[in-house]
Formats: structure tokens, sequence, C-alpha cells
């Protein structure tokens, strides 16, 4: 797990324990160097006190210990009567010199960490508004959800998810973007924008999925600057709906690994004989959309993934192996199956995820009235 800098906003109770610590130290130095032959100088490790205490407080905490220090030095030195000599003059200077550097740079850390956690509040706000969490119940559907972004301390990458309803029927899509970083994070927000703007309207699954294509393939044409890498990426999607009043799933698969479906025979692959091209190839796809029906009965649990899932791999290079995962894992409901399956590939990777994957479990149940 990767370490940060001391979080300011450390418990105040947790401080005030901790700072008993060098206390003790510099009450033991102290009483050391006045007991101590004269031969043995013990005053010098006094910095190890205002060291520790930058650990974990603040700049104001920390000079104060950093004073407390200096005070127990000339202490000891009129103790022992040599305060006035060169020696243990230049010992008290350093000291409060080096306490002040210790503070300048515990001040520093804190600006910088006050700076970063601002960063990072946008950042989740941001993060929220694209990539909105999915509803736990809508229309006849249970759904439960995980993103796992493969940059540390993100929320979001290349990988997307939405859901949308119409007068009778729940639309989602699930989709991976050809690359990473930036560009990677615009292009998934440029078709979950596309998606969200006219998944409620009742146009047919085919047009849906034709209006994000041209979408996507017409933000490259743009005349404006472009990060490298883009214009050259793509993205794959699977775009579903799912009727209140019909047990099937209707599918437009666009370059994405087929959905697995949970039911009373085992786990089947969602495969269509008409798979199209992945979004973004503009004229290479256009008009090679087909809708495809398989059964989704009352009870059954749909599970959507992304790459990265299946293409984790441990130590070994083994890849993670999702459809041996799955047979007794349903039965739990949605949440259950996603956190399962959640630690399963955690344990996989041994934490250490080399690719955004995403995963999505729809279970169909009788409608709320």
């Amino acid at each position: 797990m990767r370490q940060g800098p001391p979080d300011p906003r450390r418990p105040r109770w947790r401080t005030r324990v901790l700072v008993v610590i060098p206390l003790l130290v510099i009450g033991l130095i102290t009483v050391g160097d006045v007991l101590a032959p004269a031969s043995v100088r013990l005053s010098p490790l006094l910095i190890a006190a205002p060291a520790m205490t930058a650990s974990f407080a603040g700049p104001v905490l920390t000079a104060c210990v950093g004073l407390l220090a200096v005070v127990a030095q000339i202490a000891a030195n009129a103790t022992e009567g040599a305060l006035g000599s060169p020696g243990r003059l230049t010992e008290v200077i350093t000291l409060a010199l080096v306490s002040a550097m210790i503070v300048l740079f515990r001040a520093v850390l804190d600006r910088h960490m006050r700076e970063l956690n601002r960063v990072r509040a946008v950042a989740d706000v941001a993060q929220r508004v694209l990539l909105r969490p999915l509803p736990v119940r809508v229309g006849p559907l249970v759904i439960a959800s995980v993103y796992l972004a493969a940059e540390p301390g993100a929320e979001i990458g290349g990988d997307l998810y939405a859901a949308a309803r119409t007068s009778n029927a729940t639309r989602l899509i699930i989709g991976d973007v050809r690359g990473s970083g930036l560009t990677a994070v615009a292009d998934a927000s440029l078709v979950l924008g596309a998606f969200r703007a006219i998944a409620h309207w009742p146009v047919p699954l085919t047009d849906l999925a034709s209006h994000l294509d041209t979408a996507l393939s017409a933000e490259r044409t743009e005349p404006r600057d472009k990060a490298p890498g883009a214009g050259e990426s793509f993205v794959t999607a699977a775009v579903l709906e799912i009727p209140d009043d019909r047990p099937v799933v209707r599918l437009v698969n666009c370059g994405h690994p087929p959905p697995l479906l949970l039911c009373d025979s085992g786990v089947k692959a969602l495969e269509g004989q008409a798979p199209a091209l992945p979004l973004g190839l503009g004229h290479l796809a256009a008009g090679r959309y087909h809708i495809e029906d398989f059964p989704f009965e009352e009870g059954d649990q749909l599970l959507l993934y992304t790459d990265g899932v299946i293409e984790a791999r441990n130590s070994e290079g083994t890849f993670f192996p999702l459809a041996e995962r799955l047979p007794g894992a349903d039965g739990g409901g949605p949440q259950y199956l996603v956190d399962r399956l959640h630690r399963d590939l955690l344990s996989h990777t041994g934490g250490h995820q080399g690719d955004d994957a995403a995963l999505v479990v729809l279970e169909r149940r009788r409608a709320e009235r």
C-alpha cells in the first residue's frame, strides 16, 4: 500500500498521546546528561524530540517541543556549570537552528497537504459527477457495481458504466476506452455524456449505439490542439436494454467482452452472432449495429465487466479466471457477487491492478408496485 506524508487531519487525541513520547525523550536525555560522567555528552541527542514530533504534529507543536529541547539543553549545561563554554554554546545554537529548520519543513509539508486535500476534494466531486453511482433498484432490476482504477488514488480511468430509464425499460452501458491517462478519461466522459443525453428517449437501441459512435467520432474531427494519442483510441462497449414486461435482455455489442448470464442452467456468455466494431471508428462501423435478444428470467443475474477483469494477471502471469469463479456464487444477491468477485480479483493480483476494471451485476426481480 502506498504511504504518503503525515495527515494534518490526524485526530487531536492521538496527537496528544503521541506527544508524550518526545517529552519523555527530552526528560530522559536531560536527566541522563546530568547524571552521566563529564566525558559522556547526551544533550546533542535532544534534536530527536522535535524530529519525532514533526512526524505526527503540526509546526506549532513541533516548535514548542523544539523550544523545550533547547531549554532542556541550556538547563543541563547550566547544571554542569559549563553554559558559557564555546562548545556548549555551539551545541545550543545548533539545536535551535536545526529545530527551526524542522519546523519550517513541517510548515511547508502542511501547506502542500492542504493543497493536495483541496485537489483531491475537487477531483472526487468531478469523478462522482462523471461516473455517477448506479441506482441500487430501478424497475425490476437490483444493481451492484464496483470500479477499480489502475491509477493509485483515482476513482475513474478509461472504464465507464451508466444506467438510464425509458418509459418501460432500463438501458445500461458498460465500456472500456483503449488507452489510459487524461485522453482515456476524456473519451469516457464523452461517451457517458452522449449516452445520458439520448438514452432516456424511445429511440431504437441501434440508433443509440450509432449516436454514441457519431459523438465520439465527431469529437475527433474538431480543429483543436490535441494531447498525444488523442484521436487514436476507440471504445469497446455493450449497450443493453431490459424491458420491464418481457423476460429478455436486448444487447448491442460493440467489440466488448460478452456479458455473463447466471441462471439455473449455469453460466452462459451472451455472445451475439453479429458483434459490431468498437465505438469511435467512424464510417467503418456505420450501419453495422444489430440488436440480439437473450432470455433474462426473474431470479437470473447478469454480469457486465471490462477487459481489466479478465486480463488481470497474478505474479505468475495467469489471467483471472472469471467464469470459473461464478458457479455457486449466485443466490446471495448482486452486492454479494460483486463483493466476492472484488475480493477474488484483488487476491489474484496481489492488490496491484494493472488496468482499470469495472464490474456490474444485475438481477431481475419482481417489479415493485
